[in-house]
């Protein structure tokens, strides 16, 4: 019978509650036979009436999952659905981060949609679904949520969870789906001294699902006295909703960790619809893999208990090496080689930074020197400039000291405006310090090469040099014990039109694996992946993203989720699971 899916195992041998009537159809596929999801076009898909007797139950939560853009276009199928003011407001934000992402369906990434509906000047332009989801429940409380997932697993639905659509890997959308929006869970309650369980008995907050990045930063800025939470540099980023479950690094994790590491407790949603608590004393392997076991895997979680920091001052420096002051490859090469060789200084002295990298253009922006003054900064940054002078360089800096990290955060990060609406296929690797310290130019080699890794290629990478382990040397945690030794890690993309065939799209996938990927490999033996930043096409990606953590991750799995609810692509158990048809069937 060949490679058989999680559902089909469990149909044979566990015989789960799923009844005869909602069982998908059976297809082969590249010699493998499947057991599919129930989709539109079988028996065992949801009727008129049974969408509407779910809409009652979660007291009208329940919507038609319209893209966006359509309301550029005439119609989608054979529903009209232009409407120009509509249109207009649209095309006024559609690279507007938080816009995007307060959406009920909108993805960042429209690689993931099959760049369906598009904004556009020409009403007549096609329209189609894509792999956007059919239905959306635009939750507010966690009955709906419950309702959601009680819904997909009895009727063998593919499920999404989508809390902000920031998402470079198309995991908040897939084809007639049910999507359980989570966006709208927003409450933070900060708690002045924890009592448990657990050892810690600082400062802590209870983040709902729906929170934001930068959101949380204010809030917890605004305390009296002030705090920091780990989070990631980018503002929109849904904070709880699947940062937290793929580990989570960010401007202050080489001092604090990462965010996984600060977790105290989580309340969450399983797959048999059941409300649970999960800590060190309750349901402890639920909480274990919920911290850095990949998003949309284990359960849905509707709030986060996590530790608070004091506010700490912080100093940050802007580099820029670009065309108005070289033109010269070699010249650029050797700057970026410089300043990537001092990955480990600079996380040795408790430093981020935040880099991006094109053909000819480095931008860091910025350095981040948590406890640091500017002359501090300016000491620790000394061996880099005096490198790049040495070496005539060509180059522009600026310094500037702040009370808080948060003032800081505000003033020198920049919005990812190439995130927003962007087509590309995305990559990366974390180069551990063993593959800075040994093999250094060797990897600012790859990385140089990852802006253009063919001819009719090119890329933009974005870079994290963060050392999680200098704060948190050991975590019992789902993270990859790589994260403790790293000194960079690298986001690549190769960057496309959107309008590229099928066939097209898959070659990319291919150089993006096998050429770039490669290459990323080859200059960093040492390093390892990571699970929300990186290749869905990952060679050994088990071991890749988690290390030896992955057989008891898998087992996890298969304990709270036996029944295959949730699906997200290169997260443990899907390796039994398989989409085809050009992306839209889930096998």
């Amino acid at each position: 019978m060949g490679r058989v899916s999680l559902l089909v195992a469990l149909l044979s041998v566990a015989g789960f509650a799923v009844g005869a009537d909602w069982i998908g159809e059976t297809r082969e596929w590249e010699g493998s036979t499947y057991q599919c999801k129930c989709y539109s076009d079988n028996s065992c898909y949801p009727t008129v009436t049974d969408w509407a007797v779910l809409n009652t139950t979660v007291g009208g939560a329940l919507q038609r999952a319209q893209p966006p853009g359509a309301v550029c276009h005439n119609t989608l199928g054979n529903v009209s659905t232009l409407d120009e003011g509509k249109c207009a407001e649209y095309k006024a934000h559609f690279n507007d981060e938080q816009y995007i992402t307060d959406d009920g369906i909108a993805e960042l990434w429209p690689l993931y949609t099959n760049n369906t509906c598009i904004p556009t000047d020409n009403p007549a332009d096609p329209c189609t679904q894509g792999f956007y989801g059919t239905y959306v429940i635009l939750a507010t409380t966690k009955e709906q949520i419950k309702a959601g997932v009680d819904f997909a697993r009895e009727r063998n639905l593919r499920l999404i969870i989508r809390n902000t659509g920031h998402d470079f890997l198309g995991r908040s959308t897939g084809y007639e789906s049910l999507i359980i929006n989570t966006h709208s869970f927003k409450d933070v309650k900060f708690i002045a001294k924890y009592t448990g369980p657990g050892d810690w008995t600082g400062t802590a907050a209870v983040v709902g699902a729906g929170v934001q990045g930068r959101e949380l930063f204010r809030q917890a800025w605004n305390q009296e006295p002030k705090q920091v939470i780990v989070g990631g540099e980018c503002p929109t980023v849904g904070w709880a909703g699947g940062y937290i479950q793929g580990g989570g690094h960010g401007p202050l994790s080489t001092i604090y960790g990462m965010g996984a590491d600060n977790v105290l407790s989580f309340d969450a949603i399983t797959a048999k619809g059941e409300y649970v608590t999960a800590n060190v004393n309750e349901n402890p392997d639920l909480f274990w893999a919920l911290k850095g076991g990949g998003p949309a895997s284990f359960a849905v979680v509707l709030s986060i208990t996590v530790k608070t920091f004091p506010e700490v001052p912080t100093a940050g420096t802007i580099l820029n090496i670009n065309s108005t002051h070289t033109n010269d490859s070699a010249v650029f090469a050797e700057g970026f080689r410089i300043f990537h060789n001092l990955s480990n200084h600079y996380t040795a002295n408790g430093m981020f930074v935040y880099f991006e990298l094109s053909v000819g253009t480095l931008h860091v922006a910025p350095f981040v020197g948590p406890r640091m003054d500017e002359a501090k900064l300016n000491e620790v940054l000394k061996p880099l400039f005096d490198q790049l002078d040495a070496a005539k360089i060509p180059y522009s800096r600026h310094t500037k000291a702040f009370p808080t990290f948060f003032e800081l955060y505000l003033d020198l990060f920049e919005d990812e405006t190439f995130a927003v609406q962007s087509s590309s296929v995305v990559g990366g690797r974390i180069f551990t310090q063993t593959d800075i310290a040994e093999r250094g130019d060797k990897v600012a080699e790859a990385l140089l090469f990852a802006n253009a890794p063919t001819e009719s290629t090119f890329g933009l990478s974005v870079g994290h040099i963060v050392n999680p382990g200098l704060g948190v040397p050991v975590a019992d945690n789902a993270i990859n014990v790589k994260w403790r030794n790293s000194s960079s890690f690298t986001l690549t993309n190769i960057v496309m039109s959107g309008q590229e065939t099928w066939a097209q799209k898959q070659e990319i996938e291919r150089i993006n694996t096998d050429v770039l990927g490669k290459a990323l490999r080859e200059a960093g033996p040492d390093g390892a992946a990571y699970v929300n930043e990186g290749d869905l096409n990952e060679p050994n990606w088990q071991y890749t993203y988690w290390g030896d953590k992955y057989p008891k991750l898998l087992e996890t799995r298969k304990k709270w989720d036996p029944e295959g609810v949730f699906y997200a692509k290169t997260t443990p158990g899907t390796e039994d699971w398989e989409v085809i048809d050009y992306g839209r069937y889930l096998l």
